[in-house]
């Protein structure tokens, strides 16, 4: 999903122990630089492991027409920086997007997160409750994975057939070949090849495998129950029904939360916000309509 250039400002910011991340505002048509109050209420918008900013292209489109629309390239991903040894914790990603909310000027936010970044939201909502205003679950889950979980993706990663000659045959081997997958799903293919970048040997990944699972191994282990009952403001849990967030923990995690509300999207996996765009907004824009009032 290419972002025309004309419709995404870069703004780098200051991360945990000075940690260089990259920041993206969407606008379209382009809006001045005088600040939040001139583009409307703040959203930041945090991808998953692996992720990057540009995922969230599609949404943020629809969003600028009303909010600051901001994504950001979280630590070890995208055009951010990849600190060798880290920290890649949890209090790190907690830090980088309260950061990012205070040097942006977008408080109090609405925070929307997919997956990894779901729970960076979360508890960024659960531990600074002044900066936010409204919360977006996407895909994620509350439950401890487990350590079987920790070994099945450094199996999968090292299955990857990399490098790759062409971004067609990462398209190919994400959407068609790869043995996770139940059935073909072009959607992904495109999600991998934007995560993507060319080497002198072919198409490797832009971020580092080995980062990415020293990443994952300190929230896969703990449950995360306590932290959603801290979190005040209102909040949308949304899943795809083919997703890695069932419905009982979904309804569950509705319950805990003081404010909170449920959604489901038809003909979604794991990529809610990618596989199926318009049925994210039908889910997604009446809640914020409601939580962040005219």
């Amino acid at each position: 999903m290419e972002v025309p250039e004309r419709m995404v400002r870069r703004i780098d910011v200051s991360g945990a122990g000075g940690v260089r991340l990259a920041a993206w505002e969407f606008t379209d048509p382009p809006k001045p630089r005088g600040g939040a109050g001139s583009c409307g209420p703040g959203v930041l918008l945090l991808h998953g492991l692996m992720g990057r900013a540009a995922h969230w292209a599609e949404t943020a489109r629809w969003l600028s027409t009303r909010h600051r629309a901001v994504a950001l390239d979280q630590r070890g991903h995208g055009r951010s920086e990849k600190p060798v040894e880290g920290p890649f914790g949890r209090g790190a990603y907690v830090e980088d997007a309260a950061a990012a909310v205070e040097q942006l000027g977008l408080a109090p936010v609405t925070l929307i997160g997919h997956a990894m970044g779901a729970l960076t939201a979360w508890q960024l909502a659960a531990h600074r409750p002044d900066l936010v205003r409204a919360l977006v679950i996407c895909d994620m889950r509350a439950s401890a994975l487990g350590a079987a979980s920790q070994r099945e993706w450094a199996e999968w990663f090292g299955s990857w057939p990399v490098p790759f000659a062409t971004l067609a045959d990462v398209r190919k081997w994400f959407g068609e070949d790869d043995p996770v997958l139940e059935r073909p799903n072009p959607s992904r293919g495109e999600f991998f090849a934007e995560i993507m970048a060319e080497r002198s040997d072919g198409w490797r990944p832009v971020f580092s495998r080995r980062q990415m699972l020293k990443a994952r191994e300190t929230w896969v282990h703990d449950a995360h129950w306590e932290e959603l009952a801290h979190v005040e403001c209102p909040t949308l849990v949304v899943r795809g029904l083919d997703g890695e967030l069932g419905r009982a923990e979904a309804q569950e995690m509705v319950r805990v939360l003081p404010q909170g509300e449920y959604a489901e999207v038809v003909d979604a996996g794991h990529l809610v916000h990618y596989d199926q765009p318009d049925g994210w907004r039908r889910v997604v824009e009446p809640f914020l309509s409601a939580a962040l009032p005219a």
